[in-house]
């Protein structure tokens, strides 16, 4: 029995060469191992994979319904059935009275799966900010909860969800939110959302929909927002900040009627805006009657007193106030909040459905729970602790290694700015000579701001993601390979 291509020599079933008969020999072993009712998806099974992994070329042609039948030991049918179904599906063509062979529809699959998460390439110290420590993630209580929430949940409860989240979860978050970061949380006003990204979509279609064309950004801030909001159709201004957070007359001059502000703990700068300043804020809002659109990233970490509370609490009514698990619990659990004014309310509800339909169930109860029962409350505390230690790691150990260095942010969150002495400069030799050492390194100046022209190294430098030896290994390991400047 052969396979034949009209521009290539006589194959076999397999499309190698005539009298190697490797196919034919798999798939009698595959046919053989299946139940006898299976045969036939056995058989389809096989036939797809070939043809997608360009195995069976496009342009074959296969064996008669016939030849391959008796050749594998099935019934002629079992094989009619294979060909009938692959020729509806595209995989295979047929003419009457000229045979069957394989399509040219088909184009052989990617040979490997990709992982196209941001990791650091071969970094063998990571002070990339952004990330909290994933190995703090709550497992056993996590999975001690996933088997009762589960059982606990009604049949209906798996069909499509409201789309502004579980009631159970915006209770529990309206509460917490209140508590601990002094928002005011009207659970049928709170939207569950996959982080803070989507939030800040939902936000910028609203406004585009109202007529907003551009949207102002704190310089510096997370580049990241600029995507996010153009995707919405809005353009991004840059503006400046002082030791009070934004600057108002760069605010009321550039003609925006919203924007982005991380006011609890300013991303990436860690200063807190003043109450001078975040009164002259709400002003600028309500004059242009405009949104402040309040990303509390990481308002739960701070080490030296009690958290600044958020700025909603002060004017629900021109605050959009988006919050996450990102930093507090791990990124991947892609569960955030959003907590708008009531005139923009009803529209996110409408976008948000027609965009993913809501929110995974089961997720959302398992966080509704984990709070009800203490413990959001209890791994916070165990993480505050965590980092407060790890903090205190990096900035003993850039004092050790690099004297003089001026640090900054320190109060709160997740990172510090580190500015070295001039004699580590310029910065772009000391970034390639980290680089090169394996060192992964942010500068100041990707948040969109390159600060005074000294010569100076200026740094972002996330700790929470490593521990205290890997953090004091990795800033020797820094200073090794820039030396002593």
């Amino acid at each position: 029995m052969t396979v034949s291509r009209t521009t290539s020599p006589e194959v076999t079933a397999g499309g190698n060469e005539r009298g190697t008969g490797d196919w034919t020999d798999a798939w009698d072993v595959m046919l053989a191992s299946a139940p006898a009712r299976r045969r036939g998806r056995v058989l389809q099974s096989a036939l797809r994979e070939a043809v997608r992994s360009g195995r069976l070329a496009a342009g074959t042609r296969l064996p008669s319904s016939r030849e391959l039948a008796a050749d594998l030991g099935v019934s002629r049918g079992l094989v009619t059935d294979a060909y009938e179904q692959l020729t509806a599906e595209g995989y295979l063509r047929s003419g009457h009275g000229s045979g069957t062979w394989v399509g040219d529809a088909v184009r052989a699959a990617a040979p490997a799966v990709r992982d196209r998460a941001p990791h650091p390439a071969g970094a063998r110290a990571d002070f990339v900010p952004g990330t909290p420590d994933l190995s703090l993630f709550p497992r056993a209580a996590w999975g001690a909860a996933h088997r009762t929430v589960l059982a606990r949940l009604p049949h209906r409860a798996l069909g499509y969800p409201d789309p502004r989240g579980l009631p159970e979860l915006r209770t529990a978050l309206a509460s917490l939110l209140a508590r601990r970061r002094g928002v005011v949380a009207d659970p049928e006003r709170l939207l569950v959302c996959s982080g803070v990204a989507q939030a800040m979509t939902l936000l910028g279609f609203a406004l585009h929909g109202r007529g907003l064309r551009t949207m102002g950004l704190e310089d510096p801030g997370s580049p990241e927002n600029v995507a996010v909001l153009g995707a919405a159709g809005l353009r991004t201004v840059a503006l400046p900040l002082d030791s009070g957070g934004l600057a108002p007359g760069a605010l009321e001059r550039s003609g925006v009627r919203a924007v982005v502000t991380t006011p609890a703990h300013q991303y990436p700068s860690g200063i807190a805006y003043s109450a001078v300043r975040r009164t002259e804020l709400l002003g600028w809002a309500r004059s242009v009657d405009g949104f402040v659109l309040e990303d509390d990233y990481d308002g739960d970490f701070r080490y030296d007193r009690a958290p600044v509370g958020a700025l909603q609490g002060l004017d629900p009514e021109r605050v959009a106030y988006m919050g996450s698990v990102s930093k507090s619990m791990a990124p991947g659990l892609r569960i955030g909040w959003l907590l708008p004014p009531e005139e923009l309310y009803e529209e996110l509800v409408e976008r948000k459905r027609t965009m993913d339909l809501g929110n995974p169930v089961l997720e959302q109860a398992l966080l509704a729970d984990f709070v009800e029962q203490g413990g959001y409350d209890r791994h916070l505390r165990r993480c505050r602790l965590a980092y407060q230690r790890r903090r205190d790691t990096l900035i003993a150990a850039l004092g050790e290694h690099f004297p003089g260095t001026e640090v900054s942010g320190i109060a709160a969150g997740l990172h510090i700015i580190a500015v070295l002495p001039g004699r580590y400069g310029p910065e772009a030799r000391f970034l390639r000579r980290a680089a090169a050492a394996g060192v992964a390194l942010r500068p100041l100046a990707y948040h969109g701001t390159a600060g005074p022209d000294d010569g100076r190294v200026r740094l972002v430098m996330g700790y929470a993601h490593q521990s205290p030896s890997g953090i004091a290994r990795g800033v020797r390991l820094l200073a090794k390979a820039v030396g002593r400047g």
